[in-house]
């Protein structure tokens, strides 16, 4: 029978652990982790995004700063909250939410924040110490997707095959290399791979995250293989008016031969901000020189 993984159960839990540390560090080191998010103009799926991230951060016990600044803020102007918000001795994590207006070009702010607080891990020092096997803060999808696959599968990856279905640096490319740390045997495909279907089909491991509604099918995958949905794709409306929501992977029929998947929504996505607090969590430790409470060992 297919294994639903329950990313709301997942991440609750592992929040809880979160929660956990904070308390156990101002105890013992009268600290508290502190996020700054940074929202540019009006996006108001981006809106939801910063006022979910600020509650999980009050949840697990952080201080929460959130700076919404006008839609025609310049790049400049936001660069200099930035490098603020990085000599700001009270704030450990720095998240700029994406998208940004037109006018400002994303990664050149993601360069300004101080790697050490990048808890978004998009800066080019945390993806290339990802690369190399450093340690380094994780994207948080990617590592949330890495934290489903412990928990169902167990902490020995060795030797599965593991197709990643997206190249993005976002999600595809950090995933890749957290499977490979792991000693699985990795492939990289993408929309344009050839035979993608065939490749699919021997994989022990499927993370789909192309951003194409329903585009694995459900003879893609092997049987028993576990598969990862990371994609979100709105399509038409519910019967009481809202956007149906879809993952990258036709969930009925891949259900049939999967040994365990992630729905959408409820899969990946609550996954993406417990991960949020563990890294400004990560992020506060690294600075202070402080080891991380050894609480995490069904998760990371």
């Amino acid at each position: 029978m297919t294994q639903i993984i329950d990313g709301k159960k997942i991440s609750a839990a592992f929040r809880e652990k979160i929660a956990e540390a904070v308390s156990l560090l101002k105890t013992e080191y009268s600290f508290k982790a502190g996020l700054a998010v940074i929202l540019v103009g009006d996006d108001p799926a981006s809106d939801v995004y910063v006022r979910n991230k600020g509650i999980a951060s009050k949840k697990a016990g952080m201080s929460s700063l959130e700076y919404r600044l006008s839609d025609d803020t310049t790049e400049q102007e936001l660069i200099a909250l930035i490098e603020k918000l990085n000599h700001d001795d009270t704030v450990d994590g720095i998240l700029v939410q994406s998208p940004v207006p037109e006018h400002i070009n994303y990664q050149s702010i993601v360069n300004v924040i101080n790697p050490d607080k990048d808890v978004d891990g998009f800066h080019p020092k945390n993806a290339g110490n990802l690369l190399i096997g450093s340690d380094s803060l994780v994207a948080c999808t990617p590592l949330g997707c890495s934290i489903l696959l412990k928990y169902i599968l167990g902490e020995d990856l060795s030797g599965k095959d593991a197709i990643v279905i997206g190249r993005s640096t976002i999600v595809g490319k950090p995933m890749a290399m957290l499977l490979l740390q792991q000693n699985c045997t990795v492939t990289i495909a993408h929309s344009r791979t050839q035979n993608l279907a065939e490749k699919c089909a021997t994989a022990d491991i499927v993370i789909a995250a192309v951003g194409r509604p329903e585009m694995v099918k459900g003879d893609w995958i092997k049987q028993g293989a576990t598969v990862i949905d990371v994609g979100i794709n709105r399509i038409g409306t519910t019967e009481s008016g809202k956007a149906k929501l879809v993952g990258d992977v036709a969930f009925d029929e891949a259900s049939e031969n999967a040994g365990a998947i992630t729905p959408v929504p409820g899969g990946v996505g609550p996954m993406t901000i417990a991960c949020l607090m563990y890294n400004t969590l990560k992020a506060a430790c690294n600075r202070r020189k402080i080891e991380i409470p050894d609480i995490f060992s069904d998760f990371i």
